[in-house]
């Protein structure tokens, strides 16, 4: 009989760091800058991501140090998972917390590292600038509809 897959059988506060890090799908879309409505506490997500983003590999190029130089850059942790609302809906953090599989493309499902890239399912279809390349009040003219 096969073995269940982790991210089915362990709740992402049980899991290993390795196995924590090995859901991240590499979409890089929480790289993007986010706007929060003050009243609602609605997030709307931008075009303008994170400077420090390798369009390559879609990761951070200084990951260990990201919320060091970027202190509006957020380390996903599992005892957050209640506050993973924010996250984009195909997120696999997101989606292993509200009870749901990944997605067929996800690294994890497909055994290759790219298949987020190859299935046009990354920041690299959305995003329209850095955000070392505007100003902190043009973000705003950068959200998504």
């Amino acid at each position: 009989m096969a073995q269940e897959v982790f991210w089915r059988s362990t709740a992402l506060e049980d899991m290993t760091p390795s196995q924590w890090e090995s859901l991240c799908d590499g979409c890089a879309l929480c790289c993007l800058h986010k706007v929060e409505d003050e009243d609602t506490e609605e997030v709307f997500y931008t075009t303008v991501v994170c400077h420090l983003l390798d369009f390559e590999t879609c990761r951070c190029t200084r990951y260990e140090e990201r919320t060091t130089l970027v202190p509006s850059c957020v380390k996903l942790r599992p005892q957050d998972v209640s506050a993973f609302h924010w996250l984009p809906p195909s997120c696999a953090y997101r989606l292993v917390h509200e009870g749901q599989d990944l997605p067929d493309w996800h690294p994890l499902m497909t055994g290759d590292p790219a298949s987020q890239k190859n299935a046009g399912a990354t920041v690299l279809n959305v995003y329209e600038v850095k955000d070392n390349e505007i100003s902190e009040d043009e973000l705003i003219d950068y959200v998504i509809e």
